[in-house]
């Protein structure tokens, strides 16, 4: 028997739910095999008139599913499991935060920006990855990130707004998924780039 790319619910409110297809593939399922490591890259949206703001990217927040290094794949409505043999290089959170990071320094659009807790700024881009997932049911990957530009001297939001991708995807091999979920994330980062452009 071939080992299934999908690994066993990791949570169920309900039993049932899944699609055909995804019961197919999770009762296939079999241990065991190597695991590879995939990445996701940084943006490279068009340089922008730079500003003299200074802003510190916070590490986003996640629920425990999404926190973690493992491709999650939704198989129902209630119902995920994760990407067998698949993984990402560190914690998603962590992932998103560098390479969001690694955007704005590419667009040459802040006189400072930064991820780590020391650094000094303006303001905090804080991040909720609300979904960063396979859905096995649409054959689509969804990206949806809430952003917000908050003031760090008075906590004031200064402008938020929810960015969402998806892409099809021809299979449940981890290349695949991982490379439309790279794709997806790209172009949302690029959007968020230019939100934040537009705000100060």
């Amino acid at each position: 028997m071939s080992a299934n790319p999908l690994s066993p619910p990791r949570w169920s409110h309900r039993q049932g739910g899944a699609s055909a297809l995804a019961l197919a593939l999770l009762l296939a399922s079999c241990a065991g095999g190597p695991v590879d490591t995939f990445e996701l890259s940084a943006a490279k949206p068009t340089p922008a008139p730079p500003t003299q703001a200074q802003v510190r990217i916070a590490e986003p927040v996640a629920s425990i599913d999404l926190d973690s290094d493992r491709i999650l794949v939704r198989t129902g409505p209630e119902q995920v499991a994760t990407l067998a043999g698949a993984r990402w290089p560190e914690r998603l959170p962590l992932l998103i935060q560098s390479r969001l990071s690694q955007t704005f320094e590419n667009a040459r659009l802040l006189r400072q920006v930064g991820s780590r807790a020391t650094t000094s700024a303006e303001y905090n881009l804080d991040v909720e990855i609300r979904t960063f997932e396979l859905d096995v049911a649409q054959s689509r990957v969804k990206v949806d990130l809430a952003v917000k530009i908050v003031s760090v001297g008075g906590g004031r939001v200064v402008a938020a707004q929810i960015f969402t991708a998806e892409a099809p995807v021809a299979s449940t091999s981890a290349a695949n998924v991982s490379a439309a979920l790279d794709g997806a994330l790209s172009s949302v980062m690029t959007r968020i780039v230019a939100f934040v452009a537009s705000r100060l």
